[in-house]
Formats: structure tokens, C-alpha cells, sequence
């Protein structure tokens, strides 16, 4: 078996097909188990805040579950041991075997998982709401209908892995005395950090949008500058200096970077380099490397703008940033 995570959180354990199904319905969404009457060694742990419930369930028996769409609530199946076939209501098939592949439910799909005696998952269900909120802040623009993600999950990918690593230390981290659990603001941080994985991790309409293709598609005559910003941003760069590289006056490229990105040069470049402190800390080791000093690199040097301007970028602090690299290394 796997680490059984979340055992401080046991809703139940038992051999009754009836009460097994009963304690996935309370905690997830009402469905029909068929399996072996009274032969099944199931154990759920599990805890919601009001957006986000994570928990862990094995049945330790070959079993299959129908269920209804969610309607308001996305659920993802992280394969930790053994391995599930599904089906749902559009046509789509997945097989999921441990470690390498998922499965995120649509809210709208009805779905049929079949598992195998030896299956063992995290499972995070995500009330709509959120996620979708989520996404708004991320790709800065209204989110107004379902995210439609493929039915399976890759967690071989760099992504997968980082969605599947981060799960995992949330949960970890919930089961730990003077974790996250006591400190609302910590948790709700590292809640985001997991959805932003969901949201890299799983393929859907808005994944060009989030990985920044669609700005590159429309930048036309400001390739050039753009370029040079994400390649120098540990230099020195003026207004002035871009426009000379965009061979325009500082006039023009103001409107320009209006027009096509909707923010100022200057302000680009802050993006750009609080990426790149981002990508320092999620590199470092935390014992070993201090916010500040990453933030001087990259040209802040005034730590509580420089934390605000982060927060308001990413939803997190530098600081949660920092401590969740060492799920990358």
C-alpha cells in the first residue's frame, strides 16, 4: 500500500459495500458502488474547507462507481497505487495506472470508474466557483463557463508532477501539528498553489490563454522589445532604452504596449522579473536561500512593495512560493 495520508481525518473504514458508498456520497457526490457485499477493506479520510475537500480513499477491492454529473463541483483523481478505467457520458475513455495518469470529472459528464483491488487515490473535489475564479485572476479576464478539461490527467509530465508533488504536500501538511491547518491564510495560499498546478496540469480551452500563447500571437510589432525584456531583465532597462530597441519614440511604445497588452512597458517588466522570482524560488533550496535576496537580484529592493506586487501576481507569497519548491526538486 501507499502512505495513507490524511489518517488524522477518517470518515470510514469498513467491509459494507452500503457504508462505503454512504461515506463517498457525504463527502463527494451520491452514486451507485457495486463490489463484493461485505468483503472490501475501504478507508476514506478526508477535509473540506469551503472550497476545496481533499481526501484519500482505498477499497482494497475491485469495485466500479456510477456517477451523476457534479453540477457544481469538478473532481480530480490522483492515481497513487494500482490503477482505474473510466468512461463518461460524451464517449471518453481513460486508463489511469499509478503515478502516470488522472482523471478530472466535468461538472456537466456523467461518469463510470472501475477500480482495481489494489487502487488507492487523492482525490480533490473543487467547487466551481473557486476554480473558475481562479482562472480569472490568472489569465486576467472573465471566466464564464465550464472549464473543459480533457477527461485524462498526465502526471508523467513536469506539470503532472507538480500538481501530483504539491496534492500530496497539502496533505502532508494538513496532518501536521502547527501546519497549515491552524493558519487559515497559509492554507488558503497553498489551496491556490495546487489549483494553479490543476490548472497547468490539465489541457483545456483556456490553456493558451494561461501560458501566455495568446499574448505572444498578438504582439506583432512588439516582439522584438518583449524579447529583449525577458532576455535582459537583470539589466538595467528604461523607457527610453526600449523604445531605442523597438526604434520607436517613447510615445509610441507607451501606446503600444497599451493598446496590445494593456499595461505600460515599466510595468511589463516588473511582470516579467517577478516571473523570474518565481522560478529562483521554486528552484531554491529553502533552508538556504532568503526571499529578499532573490527580490534584490531581479531589482526590488523595497521587500513589502516587492511582497504586495508578488501577492497580487501570483495569489501567494514569495515566502509559500519558497517552501513549496522543494516539491519540484
Amino acid at each position: 500500500m501507499h502512505q495513507e495520508f490524511l489518517a488524522g481525518d477518517a470518515v470510514m473504514a469498513t467491509r459494507s459495500l452500503e457504508e462505503a458508498r454512504d461515506a463517498v456520497t457525504r463527502v463527494y457526490l451520491p452514486h451507485e458502488l457495486v463490489g463484493p457485499q461485505d468483503a472490501m477493506d475501504m478507508r476514506l479520510n478526508a477535509t473540506s474547507d469551503r472550497y476545496l475537500t481533499l481526501g484519500y480513499l482505498t477499497y482494497q477491492a475491485e469495485t466500479e462507481l456510477r456517477m451523476p454529473a457534479a453540477e457544481q463541483w469538478y473532481h480530480i483523481n490522483l492515481q497513487l497505487t494500482g490503477a482505474t478505467w473510466a468512461s463518461r457520458s460524451d464517449g471518453g475513455r481513460e486508463h489511469t495506472p499509478a503515478q502516470q495518469r488522472g482523471l478530472i470529472l466535468n461538472p456537466q459528464q456523467a461518469n463510470t470508474v472501475r477500480w482495481s483491488p489494489d487502487a488507492e487515490q487523492l482525490i480533490l473535489k473543487v467547487s466551481r466557483s473557486s476554480l473558475e475564479s481562479h482562472l480569472s485572476d490568472l489569465i486576467g479576464r472573465p471566466v464564464t463557463e465550464i472549464v473543459d478539461f480533457d477527461f485524462g490527467l498526465d502526471l508523467s509530465t513536469t506539470s503532472g508532477q507538480a500538481l501530483l508533488r504539491s496534492v500530496e504536500f497539502l496533505a502532508t501538511e494538513l496532518e501536521r501539528p502547527g501546519g497549515v491547518r491552524d493558519m487559515p491564510l497559509a492554507r488558503s495560499q497553498l489551496e491556490a498553489y495546487v489549483l494553479t498546478n490543476l490548472l497547468h496540469a490539465g489541457r483545456h480551452q483556456y490553456s493558451d490563454a494561461l501560458a501566455g500563447d495568446e499574448d505572444k500571437a498578438r504582439l506583432g510589432r512588439l516582439a522584438a522589445v518583449v524579447r529583449y525584456i525577458e532576455e535582459n531583465a537583470d539589466a538595467e532597462l528604461t523607457p527610453e532604452l526600449l523604445a531605442r530597441v523597438s526604434c520607436v519614440s517613447v510615445r509610441t511604445l507607451h501606446a503600444a504596449f497599451q493598446e496590445q497588452l494593456g499595461e505600460s512597458p515599466m510595468a511589463y517588466v516588473r511582470r516579467v522579473r517577478l516571473s523570474k522570482v518565481r522560478a529562483d524560488l521554486l528552484r531554491a533550496d529553502p533552508h538556504r536561500t532568503r526571499v529578499t535576496d532573490v527580490a534584490m537580484r531581479w531589482g526590488f529592493f523595497h521587500q513589502s512593495r516587492f511582497a504586495q506586487q508578488y501577492r497580487s501576481q501570483f495569489h501567494e507569497l514569495p515566502s509559500v512560493t519558497l517552501q513549496a519548491g522543494r516539491l519540484e526538486v
